[in-house]
């Protein structure tokens, strides 16, 4: 398995602190305040193949108490072609495959290396934010930037991690980390569509596996951060119908959007989120100004006006209030 990391710092940490005390350095809780964010904490979650009429039909008990507590919309948008790589490329870079150029979807980094646009890691890490994030395909290499992401783990060759895999893998890093955009990816909905069929017994077992493992997620979150002090977003790659995906078929096109916690305000959104918005509403919420040229756009219909108005000064500061704005014809 491949792991790129800072996780070996756990000796030298109470020194490595007193020092930055010293020299004036403020921890990323108290600093945050100073970017115009809504939050310092932002966990995106994103579960493959998760169909949005699963989550009722199957009994996701998490992700229905997810809704009924945040914003969410069950017709977001992901792109064509509705494929994991190409799509998960989308939702964390803000631009579609025309801008990011990842038609295909597997492991091609020896031939292509990795994502040559800005993700929403790279923007983070540029404002000098801590990022972390956690795949569960060999695959996602190619969004694993060098120098984007402080940690970072994705299983090598043909290999894939099961949700109880990567969902433990989070929670031991949340003991001693404290990351400022941390993202995890859950494979199981996909696995199980393509070995038996999307919405059949077998996909709606893994739908409750990776529901069980978003709410572990939630639990080392609420003890790493404090409940209350951060925001989670959480949304699918794609759709499928049959045994796989990849078309315009509304039912490989047609994903979920859910936001909850810090600045979150309770209910329904209406249509026209997009994958690419996704990275967009991060940053926004992290006090980070979208990056020049992004087609995604934060949702804004998400959050409360005081939320809104905290993040108003970094759209102005970044020259486009339209960067703070809702996707069009909302």
């Amino acid at each position: 398995m491949m792991r790129i990391a800072n996780w070996g710092r756990r000796r030298g940490m109470a020194a490595l602190l007193l020092v930055g005390l010293i020299a004036g350095w403020r921890p990323a809780d108290e600093a945050g305040s100073t970017r115009g964010a809504v939050t310092d904490h932002v966990v995106i979650v994103s579960i493959d193949g998760l169909r949005p009429d699963a989550i009722e039909r199957f009994g996701a008990k998490q992700l229905q108490r997810l809704m009924r507590e945040g914003a969410y919309s069950l017709e977001a948008q992901t792109i064509f072609p509705s494929k994991t790589l190409p799509s998960h490329t989308s939702m964390l870079t803000g631009v579609p495959p025309e801008k990011h150029g990842v038609t295909w979807n597997s492991d091609e980094t020896e031939e292509h290396g990795t994502v040559e646009v800005t993700t929403v890691f790279e923007a983070a890490k540029q404002a000098g934010l801590h990022t972390a994030a956690f795949f569960s395909k060999s695959k996602f290499h190619h969004l694993q930037k060098p120098g984007t992401l402080d940690y970072t783990q994705a299983p090598d060759g043909l290999g894939h991690m099961l949700a109880t895999e990567t969902a433990e893998d989070v929670v031991r890093y949340l003991r001693f980390e404290r990351p400022n955009l941390l993202f995890v990816h859950i494979g199981e909905p996909d696995y199980a569509g393509h070995t038996t069929g999307w919405m059949g017994p077998v996909y709606g077992w893994a739908v409750r596996r990776a529901d069980a493992a978003v709410g572990e997620l939630v639990k080392a979150a609420d003890r790493a951060f404090g409940r209350g002090n951060y925001t989670l977003l959480v949304t699918a790659d794609h759709g499928g119908h049959g045994r796989n995906h990849g078309s315009a078929d509304p039912r490989d096109m047609t994903i979920p959007w859910i936001a909850w916690g810090k600045g979150v305000r309770a209910g329904r959104l209406p249509a026209g989120i997009r994958t690419m918005d996704t990275a967009a509403t991060a940053l926004w919420l992290l006090g980070v100004p979208v990056p020049a040229g992004w087609t995604g756009t934060p949702v804004t219909a998400a959050f409360d006006p005081a939320a809104r108005l905290a993040a108003d000064s970094v759209a102005a500061m970044s020259g486009s209030r339209e960067a703070a704005s809702a996707p069009a014809g909302w």
